[in-house]
């Protein structure tokens, strides 16, 4: 199985998720600042972890069709593309987020206290849901 990083963009902050050895499971891992040179983050994370996929949510408007946050993903996809030698796959993220927030309440943890984590989790719920369509496959 390979080893896969879940990303969830966004504008402030960029969500990261590491796939465990088997691929089966995904778990959080950190948030970057978009504005801090993100990409050098995560080609150090590829590198450190031998990441060979990483798998990027594609926002999506409710009815299917793609927006503005769309065009910047696959700008950001085209920027990783040439920064890591790895594939690049789009995973529909509608909801990701508002799953990732309800979790962490369900969790009994503060929603602004967790603005940092909420988007390592949204990068976990995009990424634990390619790894179950693999499983399904």
């Amino acid at each position: 199985m390979k080893k896969a990083l879940g990303i969830d963009l966004g504008d402030v902050r960029i969500g990261l998720a590491m796939s465990d050895d088997l691929g089966m499971l995904a778990h959080p891992l950190e948030t970057l600042r978009a504005d801090e040179k993100p990409l050098e983050r995560i080609a150090q994370i590829i590198e450190r972890d031998k990441v060979e996929i990483i798998i990027l949510g594609m926002p999506r408007n409710m009815n299917g069709t793609y927006g503005p946050a769309a065009e910047k993903a696959r700008a950001f996809a085209g920027r990783l593309k040439t920064a890591v030698k790895c594939e690049v796959r789009f995973w529909d993220e509608r909801l990701s987020t508002v799953a990732a927030g309800k979790a962490l309440q369900a969790s009994g943890r503060n929603s602004k206290k967790s603005r940092p984590v909420i988007d390592q989790v949204a990068a976990q719920f995009i990424l634990q849901g390619y790894l179950d369509s693999l499983a399904l496959s």
